[in-house]
């Protein structure tokens, strides 16, 4: 029997075969569960319902994370399909491209916006209508999160901030579902190539020193950060809420 066997799994953020949602996906499946996608509009769902359909993945749905009747549309839509929800995964981010690149003092307030709406706020949003979801089911809520929420990196930029909202979010969340029993955490993963990083200036140069100082010398895959969702779902994590758990080859214990 697999470690989420009989749980139902709503997760945000498979944009190609690439994302690290789609990785959380296919362990989440291995491992038993149910899963149901949410994605972010038409451009990504020629990509996304096939990868879906391939693991026998359902419902399958689109979501603006910044409409509020959208998220409330996916959780009726899982309430009504499965009556309940064991998992959320939020593994969704975005800031315009010219917030990614040359000075953090050029941010604009609109670029800010934008980022902490889509990056942390939807975070809030989907836990709200997930937590009558879960009740009584030991729920677990898993974000996913960098680094540079915690240390500059080089054109990361308004990003950085976003993720830090995100991490903020998580501590209170934690607190605010904890009472009902569920769990929140996030997994801050290593650079992985996506098409989310794909925006990030200077991506290479950052993935190549991380895989040259980390103690593991080496990068992470999209497994391994899976491992770890997998890990964080299941009741061997019944103890952990409110936690960043680093999954980047330990590059983040290193000072100089």
């Amino acid at each position: 029997m697999g470690l989420l066997e009989g749980k139902k799994a709503l997760i945000f953020g498979v944009a190609n075969e690439r994302s690290i949602a789609w990785a959380v996906a296919e362990a989440y499946r291995r491992e038993g569960a149910q899963v149901a996608l949410a994605y972010a509009g038409e451009a990504v769902a020629k990509r996304v319902i096939p990868l879906g359909e391939s693991i026998g993945a359902g419902p399958i749905l689109p979501c603006d994370v910044r409409s509020d009747a959208d998220i409330a549309n996916i959780f009726a839509e899982i309430g009504k399909t499965w009556g309940g929800l064991d998992i959320l995964v939020h593994s969704v981010a975005f800031a315009s491209k010219d917030e990614l690149k040359g000075s953090f003092l050029n941010t604009t307030r609109e670029g800010f916006a934008t980022a902490l709406d889509i990056s942390a706020y939807s975070l809030i949003a989907m836990a709200k209508e997930a937590a009558p979801l879960m009740a009584g089911r030991n729920g677990s809520v898993i974000a996913m999160t960098y680094l540079g929420a915690q240390k500059v990196f080089p054109s990361y930029n308004v990003m950085g901030v976003a993720k830090a909202a995100l991490e903020a979010s998580v501590r209170y969340l934690a607190e605010a579902m904890g009472p009902e029993g569920a769990r929140v955490n996030a997994i801050s993963a290593g650079p992985l190539k996506t098409l989310a990083s794909a925006g990030v200036g200077g991506f290479n140069q950052i993935a190549g020193h991380m895989a040259s100082m980390a103690p593991l010398r080496r990068n992470i895959s999209q497994e391994e950060v899976a491992g770890a969702a997998v890990y964080l779902a299941s009741h061997l994590a019944c103890g952990v809420t409110g936690e960043i758990h680093f999954v980047d080859a330990g590059y983040n214990i290193i000072g100089l």
